[in-house]
């Protein structure tokens, strides 16, 4: 008779499975986009603030905002990141009146 083959236990099965465990909760493209933006700016304590900001605030605002931040050298990035913004709705509110 030809070999058997054998079953694998669950736990050798469970082992070879490791989904990511950051993306767990993330179902929606701005959720990722403000978990990555925390995330980047070392502020993950306030990653639902930068969820909100992502679901909220037009996208180019904060792409500017960030690169701006990239390029800076300062001690709180997610500080920087909030002036910039209000900085650019403002510039944005002036241009649409």
């Amino acid at each position: 008779m030809a070999d058997k083959i054998q079953p694998q236990s669950l736990s050798d099965i469970l082992k070879k499975y490791n989904p990511a465990q950051p993306d767990k909760y993330v179902s929606r493209e701005f959720q990722k986009y403000g978990y990555d933006l925390s995330l980047e700016l070392g502020d993950p304590d306030h990653k639902a603030l930068y969820i909100k900001m992502a679901k909220e605030i037009p996208r180019p605002i904060l792409e500017k905002a960030r690169s701006f931040v990239k390029d800076a050298n300062a001690r709180s990035k997610g500080r920087l990141f909030m002036w910039k913004v209000k900085e650019l709705r403002k510039v944005s509110k002036v241009s649409k009146a």
